[in-house]
């Protein structure tokens, strides 16, 4: 296949030979560099979805891009059955900003939450001896595609086609304690959910919520396990979203902007669950954790640590959150903004399909969440300036879509 065919002969190319899975909006993109993409048509677009809260050190970062470098050139993988420095200093990195004990890197996030909820059933296996446990999970939540994270994923649309599932998921509305409590037994082992719910809507945790789940949680020895794979790594402006609550997770999932881009994620424990959860031959990766992926996630935090990312956001997600209000105020088809840090949401009466397709086409990258939210998860290294614009591409776009439909 040549590299040089034009956009369409690309497009026609890969619905021949990729799976369905995907209904693709008409682009291919071909680089980037800051927070902008570039098609392979040569037009430049402003990035607001971070090839969804991935890419958080935006495109072309040196440092990043040297350490990857300079790892091809020495070792990409081992296996597990060898230690290797660059994942030992990743862990170190990890375990450091997040204050866990342990962790175990996986290849995406959903591999790291079937991690967790093995972790979790193991510890309530050790503890009392039998099988047979139950996991609480959130209506409206979204943790992954494989059967098990389908089963803590309330969304029968996502569910129904693969049935039955993994058994003995119960599931409770999120920011609402009394319908956990609800769903709690004595063969409750762990209640699952996300620290900002992405997928469903952008709904954040509710302080009281949180801080009365861990309460539960420690009263009768379940296991929180906190879902960051999209709300950690700095973008609720903290470095993972529950340190803005002071509420520790037993077990925490991580990745997306783990890599910045190299695929990899992770689930971390407190020793307390490692000392009694997955041992020797319970658990395992070919691929996670080699050598490659911890130059990765050395590398990010390490950028995240030079640039100060934590601290910036803070800066500029106060100055996103005002210029969305004002925007949610001006157009009727805007209803209500939510979000934390860099992690907005907006509801729109207008298809927000339509409204994301238009948005390219005024040179600005824009995805969904749920059936009726515009989704701005940018890069974490955006400046008040991609804002200001942002909001302007935005507008024309809703000018237009508002007088066609």
């Amino acid at each position: 296949m040549s590299n040089n065919m034009d956009k369409q002969s690309y497009i026609d190319e890969a619905e021949k030979e990729l799976l369905h899975t995907y209904n693709r909006f008409s682009l291919v993109l071909d680089h980037g560099e800051g927070v902008h993409l570039y098609d392979t048509d040569g037009n430049a677009y402003l990035d607001f979805a971070a090839g969804i809260a991935v890419c958080a050190l935006g495109y072309s970062n040196e440092h990043h891009k040297e350490a990857l470098k300079a790892q091809v050139d020495k070792l990409l993988h081992t296996s597990n059955l060898y230690y290797n420095a660059p994942v030992i200093e990743a862990a170190d990195k990890v375990l450091n900003a997040s204050k866990m004990d342990r962790i175990f890197f996986t290849n995406s996030g959903t591999e790291a939450i079937e991690g967790a909820i093995k972790a979790a059933k193991k510890y309530a296996f050790t503890r009392d001896g039998h099988a047979g446990h139950e996991i609480i999970a959130m209506n409206h939540s979204f943790h992954g595609r494989s059967i098990g994270a389908l089963s803590v994923t309330g969304n029968a649309h996502y569910q129904e086609p693969f049935e039955p599932l993994m058994p003995g998921v119960k599931f409770a509305d999120f920011n609402d304690l009394e319908s956990v409590k609800a769903q709690v037994t004595d063969k409750t082992c762990a209640i699952i959910m996300e620290t900002i719910q992405g997928e469903g809507g952008i709904y954040p945790a509710k302080k009281e919520f949180i801080e009365g789940v861990r309460a539960l949680c420690d009263e009768k020895d379940i296991l929180l396990i906190l879902d960051e794979i999209q709300c950690g790594m700095g973008r609720s402006g903290e470095m993972f979203a529950w340190q803005n609550y002071d509420v520790k997770p037993d077990i925490m999932t991580c990745a997306k902007a783990l890599g910045c881009g190299v695929p990899v994620g992770a689930f971390l424990m407190t020793q307390r669950v490692a000392d009694k959860s997955l041992a020797p031959g319970d658990h395992g990766t070919t691929y996670g954790g080699n050598p490659f992926v911890g130059a990765a996630v050395s590398a990010v935090f390490d950028e995240f640590k030079r640039l100060d990312i934590v601290s910036h956001v803070k800066e500029v997600a106060p100055y996103l959150e005002k210029r969305l209000d004002e925007l949610v105020a001006k157009f009727d088809c805007l209803t209500a903004r939510r979000g934390m840090g860099l992690m907005q949401g907006v509801e729109c009466s207008l298809p927000v399909g339509k409204v994301s397709a238009e948005t390219l086409n005024q040179g600005l990258i824009v995805i969904t969440a749920g059936s009726n939210v515009l989704r701005f998860v940018p890069p974490l290294v955006i400046e008040k300036s991609d804002v200001d614009e942002m909001i302007e591409k935005l507008e024309t776009t809703l000018v237009i879509l508002s007088k066609s439909l």
